[in-house]
């Protein structure tokens, strides 16, 4: 019988980093640190093909799928000590999207799949933290509401900016879980009048779901236009990653966050990167919040930085590449959730390319095959002449998550951008972009958002299509 489905962690994997044809780059990166005995937390990769074969057999998986997918889960199971849907120790999982080449943002993610009404109650009792269970619930179902049931994610943040308005509160941190109680009300009454149907109280059913939502978005409108526009094949199709939580919203001793082990802007050999204490991975790379700078992570916890560091180091030297990395800290615990080959600028890949090479780490080849004719043309792209800057009215500061020079008209949404581009050059301002926004950042000369940091979806889609951002 064909073998759909890969166990990882637990110092273990069935899979390793070559399989990116059969893993995607998330599933081989998992399995490859979880065989050099990174700390990853454990879970199963659904292989590329069962997606193609979803498409192909009317949006429906084989049952010996199915069936190897409740057996991995029952070993998932036990490795843990915690079952999916136990009222009084729920096993939580996130389920990600992860195809063969990056594609930043374009697919989905669910994360604490797993809670309802019981499971929270159970969770909160289990931790001693009830506004920590309230708050994994409220995400989960916003995020489940917009994946897998397809509701608009504006019903939701409303609901929860009214919240926030109500209580005369800034921060999300600051909601208090009876607060965090009142919103979850509301997002369940949102769920039963947009999609007709309550909150889905079964956890296998969510599981399925979210599998199926996975797989679903391979062909969303966003991830089909970045794939024509990288010119990635549409027949490789997803892979999808479940794994077992890990939480960095825990309080203040726990924290989520994502970095580059060099510059991706300007290739300089610096630990690079972001992160937010008391938060979960999404919330870094939305840009809902704008992150500290990771050199900060040092001052908040010495042990988890040097760790951190060290790890990444040796999957730079394991890789030969500049590496991408998302990690979680749990209570002072450090969790690798992700390593896969980073996305740059021109600059920044003619300058790594080099480097490397300096480094004895890739020969001269490797370092030519490194840069792709696209980098080499951003080397022309326009810049500011030094000279000018110095008599420039500063308006405003902002973030640099992207180098060069841009000027255009203004447009605040992609569609916008879209339909004023063939006439000049736009420049794209948007709060935050969003995975949806795609085209109208392929059509803009630059990219300006309000919040967000160098690790948004903003700064890591327009430094892969070499626009400047800040």
């Amino acid at each position: 019988m064909a073998k759909y489905v890969y166990a990882f962690g637990g110092g273990t994997a069935d899979g390793d980093g070559t399989m990116r044809d059969t893993l995607g780059g998330k599933g081989a990166g998992l399995a490859e640190m979880s065989r050099a005995g990174v700390p990853v937390p454990p879970g199963f990769t659904i292989v590329t093909d069962v997606c193609n074969v979803f498409f192909d057999n009317d949006k429906k998986v084989p049952q010996e799928v199915d069936d190897q997918i409740w057996a991995a889960l029952e070993k998932l199971e036990g490795l843990m000590g915690k079952k999916l849907g136990d009222a009084a120790d729920p096993l939580l999982l996130s389920v990600r999207s992860g195809a063969k080449f990056s594609m930043p943002g374009m697919m989905n993610t669910i994360l604490n799949l797993g809670l309802n009404d019981e499971t929270t109650e159970g969770l909160a009792e289990k931790t001693g933290n009830a506004r920590f269970a309230y708050d994994c619930y409220r995400r989960f179902i916003q995020m489940f509401g917009e994946v897998a049931m397809g509701i608009d994610m504006v019903l939701f943040d409303e609901a929860f900016d009214a919240r926030k308005h109500k209580r005369k509160i800034k921060l999300d941190t600051d909601l208090t879980a009876e607060d965090l109680q009142a919103i979850i009300a509301e997002y369940k009454k949102i769920v039963k009048k947009a999609a007709k149907r309550d909150f889905p109280q079964d956890v296998r059913e969510q599981l399925i779901m979210s599998r199926n939502a996975v797989f679903m978005s391979w062909w969303a409108p966003k991830a089909s236009y970045y794939r024509k526009m990288e010119k990635i094949s549409d027949r490789l199709g997803t892979a999808c990653n479940i794994q077992s939580m890990v939480f960095g919203n825990m309080g203040d001793t726990s924290c989520t966050g994502v970095g580059f082990t060099r510059d991706p802007g300007s290739g300089e050999k610096t630990f690079y990167g972001e992160f937010l204490v008391n938060a979960q991975g999404e919330d870094v790379v939305a840009g809902i919040r704008t992150p500290q700078p990771i050199s900060e992570l040092k001052d908040w916890n010495a042990d988890v930085y040097e760790q951190l560091f060290g790890i990444t180091q040796r999957l730079e030297q394991h890789y030969k590449d500049m590496q991408d990395f998302e990690f979680t800290v749990q209570e002072g615990t450090l969790f690798m959730l992700q390593t896969r080959n980073g996305k740059r600028t021109g600059p920044a890949a003619v300058r790594v390319a080099v480097e490397m090479c300096a480094e004895g780490l890739i020969d001269e080849k490797t370092a030519v095959q490194r840069v792709a004719p696209a980098q080499l043309d951003q080397l022309l792209h326009p810049v500011f002449d030094p000279v000018s800057l110095k008599k420039l009215v500063k308006l405003a500061t902002g973030i640099d998550a992207s180098p060069g020079a841009a000027v255009g008209r203004l447009a605040f949404t992609a569609e916008a951008a879209v339909e004023m581009a063939p006439a000049g050059p736009v420049v794209l301002i948007r709060k935050e972009t969003t995975p949806d926004d795609i085209h109208g950042m392929d059509a803009a000369k630059g990219i300006l958002t309000a919040v967000g940091g160098k690790s948004s979806h903003a700064a890591v889609v327009a430094r892969g299509m070499g626009r400047p951002c800040v």
